[in-house]
């Protein structure tokens, strides 16, 4: 089991992913208070700290010495406690367990370098990947004393979409309702049927499967429930660009999880991509994927009417499909 750190020690969540680095932030709070469980506990955003706040919350309160603090987002601290800030994080002393959150990314790297080499316990909370997280799913259900099955996990994704925090609030709630605590792909179509708004990856794979209604009432549903357009571009680009990785490395002799983890998708991705493969030709891909890209230009400022360009991306897309 990781190092979570305690009393005396600091730890450093670095990684983009909320929610992540929010569960990694209060099991450090609880072994903290397991340790001592008098200690004060304190819950604050960098950006809103000053001197004297900081001060009183490292040093306990009227009823004890100990005390907990989860700093997050230190990349919004003001600069002004960056040097009492890192004096902590070399030196918390035995009475404080600090933990302190930062993203990533260039804001703030000065002081998170300064903190990482006073040698604190680690822990990252990277990004999830879209073709990761069916697994995120299965793990997410596995944690909470329950199962899902690949394809479910993967329909369920398909359902919820991307947002992490989503994702793993459907999967409580169908295990929740679930008798045995097992969540089936009938469920999860059972429990989304209702959904009136459809993955922008729903629109994205309806096209490039030729199956051109589909897509553009998928996409007005979208449209009318406030799905942004740039994110069904971006849907696009990344379905076209899995499919044009499965062309160039698609090998008869490689198995679905190797070719898998070449291309970047899980084993079940590469079963839709073969049946995909079938009916494209690179040329025509190559044209599909330039017109992802002149979609999201327009859609991103250089159309007047987004919903359009998007109308005609479908029918450009569905249209490029080798027919049989």
């Amino acid at each position: 089991m990781q190092e979570i750190g305690g009393f005396g020690k600091t730890m450093l969540i670095v990684g983009p992913e909320q929610l992540l680095a929010q569960r990694l932030a209060e099991q450090f709070v609880r072994a903290a208070l397991k340790e001592r469980p008098d200690a004060s506990v304190s819950q604050v955003a960098a950006a809103e700290l000053n001197a004297v706040e900081l001060t009183e919350i490292v040093g306990g309160s009227l009823f004890t010495e100990a005390a907990v603090v989860v700093i997050q987002d230190l990349a919004g601290l003001p600069a002004g406690l960056a040097d009492q800030v890192a004096e902590l994080a070399a030196d918390p002393g035995p009475e404080l367990a600090l933990a302190l959150l930062h993203p990533g990314g260039v804001k703030g790297k000065g002081l998170l370098d300064r903190v990482k080499k006073s040698k604190p316990v680690i822990a990252e909370a990277p990004a999830v990947k879209t073709w990761e997280l069916p697994k995120f799913v299965i793990n997410e259900a596995r944690q909470h004393k329950g199962r899902i099955a690949e394809p479910a996990a993967a329909a369920l994704v398909e359902s919820v979409g991307s947002d992490l925090r989503a994702v793993a609030a459907a999967v409580r709630q169908l295990l929740d309702d679930s008798e045995d605590r097992v969540i089936t792909e009938a469920e999860v179509h059972k429990y989304f049927s209702g959904r009136a708004e459809p993955t922008s990856y729903a629109v994205a794979e309806d096209a490039i499967n030729g199956r051109t209604q589909a897509a553009l009432g998928k996409l007005r549903w979208a449209l009318v429930t406030g799905v942004e357009p740039p994110r069904i571009t971006s849907a696009f680009a990344y379905s076209l660009r899995n499919l044009g990785k499965y062309l160039d490395a698609a090998d008869p002799h490689m198995s679905d999880p190797d070719l898998g983890r070449q291309i970047g998708v899980p084993p079940w991705k590469v079963k839709d991509l073969a049946k995909q493969a079938r009916d494209w030709t690179e040329p025509a891909l190559a044209t599909a994927i330039r017109a992802a890209a002149k979609a999201d230009a327009q859609v991103k400022g250089a159309a007047v009417d987004a919903g359009f360009a998007l109308e005609q991306l479908v029918m450009r897309v569905s249209g490029l499909r080798r027919r049989r």
